[in-house]
């Protein structure tokens, strides 16, 4: 791509095209760019287009978040899937010379992109290959440009704030410390002439907001640089910081106040980041920040006392709610919290006022139903000023449980006696009562099971009869819906303490509570019901089972899907994956609602197919459907072309639309349709125009397509080889497992693909390929040998030797070159076999292992012969010992799945999952196996066998014995 006039005008257009709502117009537009974006000069380009003043801002700020994706998806990609860099050298020099100069200078909208792709550049770069970028931002704090000045610090913030989670590690150390080095002195520099200009301001509102605007990115810095380990430099200059802190937190601005109620202003973002800062140092750097603490203590109670209940305020309150509590948890400062009126005081002025349902909360339970969930049940509320007074009730309760219990205790009946006075216009103190019993009596949780611990001194059961379950009763599902969602995240919380014969009873309740108008209630309904009928009892089995489920069954299916038709809960995900639960539960007895059932998931599919919106929803969406197509085909194996029938078209619209979010999943359902069809039923034609398709190199260059992809490609071979074979297709098969081999991250896909062409494919055509199939796994085998690999090479050698047989493996191996099998021998099956691991993998190394020991002349002379009792040895310890999980020499490569933050593209479906398949279906028990093989050896050579045992270790001769005498065979 030239950098010229033209192609500016020409990507600007396309750009304007993606802003289009027009899927018909976006879509062509995205996969234009999307295919032109690895040719060289892309990104330069892109950059000229951002920096273009006579453009229109909307585009350049499409081609800045044009860059940023292009940045995200290439600029690290040959490092991440051990792939080609898609990244051309003078593009990555030209890059880094113009971006941090153009996003300085970019007005806001543009910087925050550009800021971002600057950070993800440094995560692969810096600071190694991009070392002098510090230097570049560093010089701009002396130049006194605040918008610079910002534009630096928001970069340096994105950067450095992944040092707040990364785990520990000598690299991570050396690039704290080169950072510190470099920016430890300037940024607290910089505080204190920010500070000084902030005072010279006073008067001009414009200017004080950038100058805080500044001041809080420095906080926001600090917290990175701090978050590892307490910097030298920052221990030594506290005082600084800490004097500036209080400064900021106790100072008032009246002209940095705002009148709006809802957003945070600037002042309150920067208390809320001290705070922050504060809470960090509280609970890491203790013994250092402890002389700072009283103060901080003061100013904190004194800010929480003095500020509203206005929204704006709420991350700041719940920041500096959690000061105080993790002050509280300190031994050495309980007693600042120890008097009765103290904890009085705390509970009046700051405790109850933060737990009241405001009518900011109201509002977002009406309006925005999907957010006031996230934030109450997902556990996303950490900033809610809830979520923080709870907290600090539990931290409390912990330390003085008795004074506590006995002080908060007469605020909750004060609260619940008002609420019966008044039950219509009260219900906001009975929400309170109930976020206080539940803050009181809880005192451990987990994601799974709920809360696991309570207070002895809190009667949860008498609470939940008198004043939960009141709750539930009423006729009118509609009436006071606060309190009906209170109540059913209460029996949600405490679903484990409150045990199965309460929890049961409750189902009734809870299902009519499915057809609530408001989406709140109904979603806690489905998730109640979700929760519950995964618990299980102290026999493992579940609490509820079908049996139980049944006389409810028509009320949840008929509630769930009524629920999806209310405004707001179309796509609820919650309810998707309650119809998923109830359906799974019920399993043969839903059959009967499946014609209710099934037309619903279709027509539901069709509609969010045409603009996926919400992954969790779609994935339970497929997990419905993959489990009824499961249900109805286990009872009737023709059914399947039913499914076929309704879901193709769907599926097809997907495929032809390219839906990136739906392929993988449409991949895996084609796949559960060929395995129920697998030895009943001839594949239809439909399939068979499809398979082509999916040799196509684009599909297999998107990571998430890889892993159903291949599943569904083996089905093809495994049903469809002859039709394969006549199209003249298996050049194209074998380039899909050239593909995967070459690999580090889906190599073990190569060899499962390899694995079904070895069992099923045509033996004469594939055996044409085989020695060419051979060169390219010693090939990969020299050049990047991986554990993962030689694990399944071992896997792929021995199932050969199995199948095709022990003789025909080493002439293949020697083939390619002369004396070759002793070296496999040597340096990959006997030093690595028992790094195998899996029932099914080790079966077929002993198999094939046996093959080549007992029906092979060659293995018992030389010079293979001193190799026979080293195999033999392995075969005894697959038996007796745990799988070697240790790596091979220079391995360094890391699972994808392991390393943190990476979200694979690809998700399985749990209810489509393929059972694996036994290739060696006639071998049962395999030391019987082995042992009759050798026993068939030791006949036919008398002498040999027993002489070549006794050169095992006296432990692995005694369990040969032993396998010996189980299967009646002697080994002379």
């Amino acid at each position: 791509m030239e950098i010229n006039e033209h192609n500016f005008d020409r990507l600007a257009n396309y750009l304007q095209q993606t802003l289009n709502p027009d899927p018909e117009v976006r879509r062509p537009a995205e996969r234009f760019i999307e295919s032109i974006e690895v040719t060289k000069n892309y990104p330069i380009v892109c950059l000229h287009l951002v920096g273009r003043p006579q453009t229109d801002m909307t585009i350049r700020v499409a081609a800045a978040i044009a860059f940023k994706n292009f940045i995200k998806r290439n600029w690290g990609y040959h490092l991440d899937n051990d792939g080609p860099d898609r990244v051309a050298e003078s593009d990555r020099a030209g890059v880094k010379i113009h971006l941090v100069n153009l996003m300085l200078d970019s007005p806001a909208p543009v910087q925050k992109q550009l800021s971002d792709a600057v950070s993800i550049i440094g995560k692969y770069d810096f600071p190694l290959k991009w070392p002098e970028m510090i230097d570049q931002m560093i010089e701009k704090f002396a130049q006194g440009n605040p918008q610079a000045i910002n534009g630096v610090l928001q970069t340096a913030h994105s950067l450095f704030k992944r040092y707040r989670y990364e785990f520990k590690s000598q690299t991570l150390w050396e690039e704290i410390k080169f950072v510190l080095d470099k920016i430890a002195k300037p940024l607290t520099d910089l505080l204190q002439a920010t500070m000084h200009q902030a005072k010279e301001a006073a008067n001009d509102v414009k200017v004080l907001h950038i100058i805080y605007e500044s001041l809080v990115l420095i906080c926001k810095v600090f917290f990175s640089l701090n978050s590892q380990d307490l910097p030298e430099f920052f221990e030594d200059n506290m005082e600084t910081w800490m004097k500036a802190f209080h400064e900021m937190l106790t100072s008032d601005v009246p002209s940095l106040k705002t009148g709006d109620d809802e957003d945070a202003g600037i002042l309150e973002q920067l208390r809320s980041q001290i705070c922050q800062n504060l809470c960090m140092y509280a609970q890491k750097y203790d013994e250092e920040f402890g002389p700072y603490m009283p103060q901080f203590v003061t100013a904190v109670w004194e800010l929480l006392v003095n500020t509203g209940i206005q929204t704006k305020y709420d991350s700041l309150v719940s920041y500096a709610l959690h000061f105080l509590s993790t002050v509280a948890d300190r031994s050495h400062y309980r007693h600042l919290f120890e008097d009765p009126n103290v904890l009085a005081s705390i509970c009046e002025k700051v405790i109850i006022p933060n737990m009241d349902f405001r009518v900011s909360d109201e509002e977002l339970f009406e309006d925005n139903p999907e957010e006031y969930i996230r934030r109450d049940i997902e556990g996303s509320d950490v900033e809610t000023r809830r979520r923080a007074a709870c907290d600090l009730v539990k931290t409390l309760s912990q330390n003085f449980e008795a004074k506590i219990i006995e002080i908060f205790g007469q605020y909750l009946q004060v609260l619940l006696a008002r609420y019966a006075e008044d039950t219509t216009n009260n219900w906001k103190l009975k929400d309170s009562a109930i976020y206080l019993v539940t803050s009181m009596a809880s005192k451990g949780q987990t994601q799974k099971h709920g809360v696991t611990q309570t207070s002895e001194l809190v009667p949860l059961p008498q609470f939940t009869q008198q004043h939960i379950l009141t709750e539930l009763e009423r006729a009118d599902i509609n009436q006071l819906p606060v309190l009906k969602a209170d109540a059913l995240k209460f029996i949600m919380t405490f679903r484990t303490i409150l045990g199965p014969q309460i929890i049961v009873a409750t189902m009734p309740l809870i299902a009519k509570h499915l057809t609530a108008g408001s989406v709140v209630v109904h979603t806690y309904a489905a998730c109640a019901i979700d929760k519950i009928l995964t618990m299980r009892g102290p026999d493992k089995k579940p609490i509820v089972t079908k049996e139980l489920l049944a006389p409810l069954s028509a009320e949840l299916i008929s509630g769930l899907f009524a629920a999806f038709t209310v405004q707001g809960s179309n796509e609820n995900e919650y309810i998707m994956k309650c119809v998923m639960r109830v359906l799974n539960t019920l399993q043969e007895s839903s059959l009967s609602f499946m014609f209710v059932v099934l037309p619903r998931l279709t027509e539901i599919l069709a509609v969010v197919a045409k603009n996926p919106s919400k992954p969790h929803f779609n994935h339970y969406l497929f997990e419905t459907l993959a489990l009824s197509v499961k249900l109805v085909c286990k009872a009737d194996p023709n059914a399947v072309s039913s499914f076929e029938e309704a879901l193709f078209p769907v599926f097809q619209g997907i495929l032809q639309q390219d839906v990136l979010e739906f392929m993988p999943y449409v991949f895996q359902m084609l796949s559960l349709f060929l395995e129920i069809r697998e030895g009943k039923s001839a594949i239809p034609e439909t399939y068979l125009s499809l398979f082509p398709c999916l040799l196509a190199p684009a599909l297999w260059d998107r990571p998430g397509n890889v892993t159903p992809l291949i599943r569904l490609l083996s089905a093809f071979v495994r049903q469809a080889s002859s039709h394969i074979s006549a199209d003249g297709k298996l050049s194209g098969v074998l380039g899909v497992f050239q593909k995967m081999i070459a690999s580090k991250n889906n190599d073990h896909e190569g060899f499962y693909l390899m694995q079904n062409l070895l069992l099923h494919y045509p033996a004469e055509e594939l055996g044409q390929s085989m020695r060419q199939i051979f060169s390219l796994l010693f090939q990969r085998l020299s050049s990047s040998k991986t554990t993962k690999f030689v694990r399944s090479f071992i896997v792929f050698l021995c199932l050969y030797a199995a199948r095709v047989g022990p003789q025909a493996l080493i002439q293949m191996i020697e083939s390619i070159q002369a004396q070759m099998f002793g070296m496999v021998l040597e340096r990959v099956l006997v030093p690595d076999i028992n790094k195998v691991s899996g029932e099914l993998e080790q079966k077929i190394v002993t198999v094939g292992i046996t093959k080549l020991l007992c029906e092979c002349p060659e293995m018992v002379s030389d010079p293979y012969v001193n190799y026979w009792p080293q195999l033999l040895q392995n075969l005894v310890q697959i038996f007796e010992l745990p799988p070697d999980e240790s790596a091979i020499d220079g391995d360094n490569f890391i699972e994808i799945e392991d390393v943190p933050g990476y979200q694979a593209a690809y998700s399985q479906l749990n209810f489509a999952h393929s059972k694996p398949v036994d290739p060696l279906p006639d071998i049962s028990n395999i030391r019987q196996y082995l042992v009759q093989n050798l026993g068939q050896l030791a006949q036919s050579q008398p002498g040999k066998v027993g002489t070549l045992v006794t050169a095992l270790p006296a432990a692995h001769q005694e369990a040969l014995q032993k396998y010996c005498a189980q299967s009646g065979v002697q080994i002379a």
